[in-house]
């Protein structure tokens, strides 16, 4: 319990943080915004990200959309590899109200994605003092996000082929 209330002290404090995720883990929480990223993990994030999203899903889509450089960058790391991601986008980037996308974890059936998630909320509610948070989800995540408090609030709609929903966490 210590530990976690150091960990949430530590968000709050500093843009750019890596630390172990649990005590004595050898996995690290980081969250850094973009100029902080070294050379190595901004290519293992894109990397992962083209991986699951292009290769995988088999969705030819441009990737490298501009707003990464205005992103809180929020992964699980051991020895500089990536096991989960996402980003935390401020309002007026992509949406009115802060967002979090990109949710991807390369080792499933782990419990990665809850952890992820976990800590994308905490830095969206510390570092953007986000009340709100909108996601854009593919429909067969609906249930994972809702364990997180987001409600839908749009009708499916195509994503590249990939059927989406507009979801809300108040």
């Amino acid at each position: 319990m210590a530990f976690d209330r150091r960990r949430k002290v530590l968000i709050e404090m500093w843009s750019s943080i890596c630390y172990p995720f649990c005590e004595g883990d050898t996995v690290e929480l980081c969250v850094k915004k973009f100029e902080e990223l070294s050379n190595e993990e901004l290519y293992e994030i894109l990397r992962a990200r083209v991986n699951i999203f292009v290769v995988e899903q088999k969705c030819a889509y441009p990737e490298i959309d501009g707003k990464d450089q205005k992103a809180y960058h929020v992964f699980l790391k051991e020895d500089q590899v990536i096991h989960a991601y996402l980003r935390v986008l401020d309002r007026g980037i992509s949406y009115d109200e802060v967002s979090i996308g990109r949710v991807l974890t390369t080792a499933r059936g782990k419990g990665l994605g809850a952890k992820i998630m976990d800590a994308g909320i905490k830095t969206a509610e510390n570092k953007l003092h986000a009340a709100k948070i909108r996601i854009e989800a593919q429909v067969y995540a609906k249930g994972f996000y809702e364990k997180f408090g987001f409600k839908q609030v749009s009708d499916a709609y195509p994503v590249d082929g990939i059927p989406h929903i507009q979801m809300l966490r108040e």
